[in-house]
Parts: structure tokens; C-alpha cells; sequence
């Protein structure tokens, strides 16, 4: 995936994703990374613009911060707890 390719998401999900981020609500979150698929629950710490993309940053269980792009994302939901 190229930031030449990027493709926005949704108006309200990218709403539901900063108020997780406003509200400190943690998020089971599934997304693609390279050909890989994820699916785990994080603390989500900012959405923003960058380069043309937008992003989520977000922290892992184990205290790992990780960056990836809205358009990775194939899934998002609250959960009770990161």
C-alpha cells in the first residue's frame, strides 16, 4: 500500500476514532499490516494527517506505540479494556 493509493474511510468512523481517542476508550481493533492480518485490543493516542494519508496512532498491551494508517483498518469496536 502506497500513499499514492491511500483511500479515506468513512466520515463517521474516523468521528468514532478520535472520540476513543478523546474519551481514552480502548478498542479491539482488526487491520492489515503488509500481508499480514491483525486483531487486538490498544489504546488508541491520536489520529492525524499525515503526507496525504491519514493515521492512528495507538499503544499496545505491552506499552508498544504503533502507527498505521486509517485504510488499514478492516475493523474497530470499544472493548471493556486494553
Amino acid at each position: 500500500m502506497s500513499l499514492g493509493d491511500y483511500q479515506p474511510i468513512p466520515c463517521i468512523q474516523h468521528e468514532r476514532l478520535e472520540f476513543s481517542v478523546l474519551r481514552r476508550i480502548p478498542l479491539r481493533l482488526e487491520y492489515r499490516l503488509g500481508d499480514e492480518s491483525r486483531s487486538e485490543t490498544v489504546l488508541p493516542r491520536d489520529v492525524y494527517t499525515r503526507g496525504g494519508a491519514e493515521w492512528l496512532r495507538f499503544q499496545r498491551r505491552d506499552g508498544e506505540e504503533v502507527e498505521i494508517r486509517l485504510d488499514a483498518i478492516t475493523a474497530f469496536s470499544e472493548s471493556a479494556k486494553a
